[in-house]
């Protein structure tokens, strides 16, 4: 009896450090995994007079503007006008009506590229990085202050075009850049994501361009890893002086506090995290808790906007709270917008209002300490 009970335990002593190695491992693979994406999530239904009716999906029946995709073409959707089981009917914006029956992706990013999705004109540079050239796009404006956007974990250029019709609008030249692991970027050593760790070099590499085709100042954006990548940039080269403003969206600002959440978003044992944590750095070699802006702030630290939505489960509000609370312990000027609707890196999405309503105030306002003058030439 005793010898079976033995067994038992052995057997369920296995299955349980298994169970923690693969939420470990699985955890890592979420962390610095390279995915590009593409997927259909939806199939249109109906369509009527400046309405499309989508299949019912937690994505459809968000509230706000979103965008459908589909092969060569894409709308923009607004609010919901109308709901039966099974399906979501919603406002047409701008764009291309679908055809019935087409399979689409709605997301909450725009779609192709700034003139795609705003009708402007761009146009595509290359960026000489360590690893190789790296696309951006750059739309051309007044002055010599320029607005430089950094994408998020897995994401692409266009994510960041949610902000460009207010940039434009105050003439900043406008660059969207890329980074190792991007499609139509250099892959690094490894092939994983280094969590903003090694991808700050590409954000300088991209200065030192703008800077040979005449920028001298520089106003960072940076969505969910994106500001992770600001961060660092700020931590750690030697051309963060010449930041004038930072905005982070949804930002990873503590990668142990982003950990614990994802632990939590898969129920698994708190424990996890942290273990996950290890594996990661067992493979990239990143110090994990090193990247946390909270504990581990800039040294350089222009004035930020920060943008975050409370029930954001990739990066958790907390994240943000404590970067103010640093901020207030630092004297560093950090203007905080909460946003209570949206999931990550949707406050434009929910309340598209007031979101530029604040990236406006924030990049026209003059800032006490500074030689800067109010408007676009000042930002």
């Amino acid at each position: 009896m005793a010898s079976v009970l033995k067994k038992a335990l052995v057997v369920v002593l296995a299955l349980v450090l298994g169970g923690v190695a693969f939420g470990a491992w699985s955890g890592s693979e979420a962390s610095v995994k390279v995915v590009h994406y593409g997927e259909s999530n939806t199939n249109v239904l109906a369509v009527g007079d400046r309405t499309v009716t989508l299949t019912e999906t937690h994505e459809t029946t968000k509230p706000g503007t979103y965008w459908l995709e589909w092969t060569g073409s894409y709308t923009m959707l607004g609010s919901i006008v109308a709901r039966s089981p099974g399906k979501v009917t919603r406002q047409v914006l701008r764009g291309t009506m679908p055809s019935l029956g087409t399979p689409g992706y709605f997301g909450n990013v725009p779609p192709g590229d700034p003139k795609v999705a705003w009708g402007v004109d761009f146009s595509e540079i290359m960026i000489p990085t360590e690893l190789g050239p790296a696309p951006a796009w750059y739309v051309p404006g007044r002055g010599t202050t320029w607005f430089v956007a950094v994408h998020g974990q897995n994401g692409r250029r266009k994510a960041e075009l949610k902000v460009l019709p207010v940039v434009r609008d105050l003439e900043l030249p406008f660059l969207d850049i890329s980074y190792r692991n991007d499609e139509g970027a250099p892959d690094s050593p490894d092939r994983l994501l280094h969590l903003g760790d090694s991808e700050w070099r590409d954000l300088e590499a991209a200065l030192r361009r703008a800077q040979q085709l005449g920028a001298k100042r520089f106003v960072l954006y940076g969505t969910s890893m994106g500001g992770q990548i600001v961060g660092q940039f700020l931590a750690r080269s030697e051309l963060a002086g010449l930041v004038n403003r930072v905005i982070m969206d949804a930002p990873m600002i503590d990668v142990r506090m982003t950990a614990e959440q994802g632990a939590r978003n898969y129920h698994l044992p708190a424990f996890v995290a942290p273990l996950s944590n290890q594996v990661v750095q067992w493979r990239t070699g990143v110090d994990v808790d090193r990247l946390s802006l909270i504990r581990y702030p800039p040294k350089v630290r222009p004035p930020l906007l920060l943008i975050h939505t409370t029930p954001d489960t990739d990066h958790p509000i907390e994240e943000a709270r404590g970067l103010v609370a640093t901020g207030r312990r630092l004297n560093w000027d950090i203007t905080f917008e909460e946003f209570a609707q949206g999931e990550h890196t949707e406050a434009w999405n929910v309340d598209r209002a007031r979101y530029d309503h604040a990236v406006r105030a924030y990049l026209m306002a003059e800032r006490p300490g500074t030689d800067e003058q109010s408007g676009a030439e000042g930002a």
